[in-house]
C-alpha cells in the first residue's frame, strides 16, 4: 500500500491543517508501505508568495510534521523541488489533461480572484503539478481534507487517460478523508475553510499558538443568538465547535451533544479551548525543539528526496518510454 500526500510551505500551520490533513499522515505512516509525503514548495510559487521567506517556511513545515508523529525513519518526508522528476512528469501528463478540466477547478477560480495583480499559468497548471506529485509514485492512497476531493479526482481521470492512450503505466489513487474534521471552518466566518489565506488572525487557531491564546481565540468565535450545542444549518459556528473537539476527543460528534446538552455556549466554549490547548501543547513544545536545528532538518529532506527520487525515476522512465520522449530503448 503506497500512501502519498503534499502539504504546502505556507508559513505556520493551524488546526485545520492538523485536524484536516496531518492526522491522516499518522495513520497513513502506520500503514503505508512506503508512506511519503512532500513539502510542496513549488506549488507555494502558483500565487503571491514570499521568494525570501519560502526556504524557511519549508523547514517550519518539516518540524511541524516531525513534532506531530512523523519520523523519517518510517515514511518518506522530502521537499518538493529537490526531486526533479515531479516538473517533468507535470509537462508529460498535460498531454492527456483536457483544458476544460482545469477551467473548472473550483480552487483555480477562488485563487484567482485573489491574485490581483497577475494571475499566474502555475496556478492554472497547479492540479497537473499536483497529479505528478502522486502519480510518480504510483499511489494507491491519498491522505487529503475535503477542499482536495476535486483535484484528487481529476489525477485519476489523467491516470485513466494516460493509460488508455499509452498502455497501462499509472496507478489511480484514491482520496482518504476523514469523515469527522475533513473540512475545519474560521473561528470568525463558520462558513469559509479556516486558512491563512484571506483568514483572520482571530480566525485561525494555530498549532504553535500558545495555551491562553487558544482559549482566547475559541471563547471569541462567532456563533448564532440561539441556544443549544447541536450541529444544524443555522449553527455553523456552533457545529465547527462540535466537530473540532469531536476530533481532539476522539469521538462522535452525537457524543458532545449529549455531554453538553442543556449548557451554554460560554461552558462549551471554554471546554472546547481547554481541550484544544491540550491537544496541541505537546507538538508545540516538540516543535520548537526540532525548529532550532536546521541542519538537521535539511538533513532529513535531504535523504527524503534521496529515497524519493528512486521511485519517481523510475515511474518516469516507464512514461518516458510509453510516449515515445527520449531515445529509443
Amino acid at each position: 500500500m503506497r500512501i502519498f500526500s503534499g502539504i504546502q510551505p505556507t508559513g505556520r500551520k493551524h488546526l485545520g491543517n492538523y485536524i484536516g490533513a496531518i492526522r491522516g499522515y499518522l495513520d497513513g505512516q502506520e500503514r503505508g508501505d512506503p508512506a511519503i509525503y512532500c513539502i510542496v514548495d513549488l506549488h507555494a510559487t502558483s500565487v503571491t508568495y514570499d521568494a525570501k521567506g519560502l526556504p524557511g517556511y519549508v523547514l517550519d513545515t518539516t518540524a511541524m510534521l516531525m513534532a506531530a508523529g512523523l519520523h523519517p525513519e518510517r515514511c518518506i518526508l522530502f521537499r518538493q523541488s529537490d526531486v526533479k522528476e515531479h516538473t517533468e512528469l507535470c509537462w508529460l501528463l498535460c498531454s492527456v489533461t483536457p483544458y476544460g478540466d482545469l477551467q473548472r477547478m473550483h480552487q483555480f477560480k477562488e485563487k484567482s480572484e485573489r491574485e490581483r495583480e497577475l494571475v499566474r499559468t502555475s496556478l492554472f497548471l497547479y492540479p497537473v503539478l499536483q497529479a505528478a506529485d502522486i502519480l510518480a509514485y504510483r499511489t494507491d492512497e491519498v491522505p487529503v481534507g475535503d477542499d482536495q476531493r476535486q483535484h484528487i479526482e481529476l489525477a485519476r481521470e489523467i491516470a485513466r487517460r494516460f493509460n488508455a492512450t499509452y498502455g497501462e503505466v499509472l496507478v489511480e489513487p484514491e482520496h482518504v478523508i476523514p469523515e469527522v474534521g475533513a473540512r475545519i471552518m474560521d473561528l470568525q466566518d463558520p462558513t469559509t475553510k479556516m486558512s491563512t489565506t484571506g483568514g483572520t488572525e482571530q480566525g485561525l487557531v494555530y498549532v504553535d499558538d500558545e495555551p491562553d491564546a487558544i482559549r482566547k481565540k475559541v471563547g471569541r468565535a462567532q456563533t448564532d443568538s440561539g441556544s443549544g450545542v447541536i450541529r444544524a444549518p443555522d449553527k455553523a459556528g456552533i457545529s465547527n465547535l462540535i466537530e473540532i473537539l469531536a476530533v481532539v476527543r476522539g469521538v462522535e460528534p452525537e457524543a458532545i451533544e449529549s455531554e453538553f446538552e442543556g449548557s451554554g455556549y460560554g461552558d462549551f466554549k471554554a471546554a472546547v479551548g481547554d481541550a484544544v490547548a491540550g491537544y496541541l501543547a505537546p507538538v508545540r513544545e516538540r516543535y520548537a525543539e526540532l525548529r532550532a536545528d536546521e541542519e538537521a532538518l535539511e538533513s532529513t529532506l535531504s535523504a527524503g528526496a534521496e529515497r524519493a527520487r528512486e521511485i519517481a525515476a523510475g515511474t518516469l522512465a516507464d512514461v518516458r518510454a510509453a510516449m515515445g520522449v527520449g531515445p529509443a530503448v
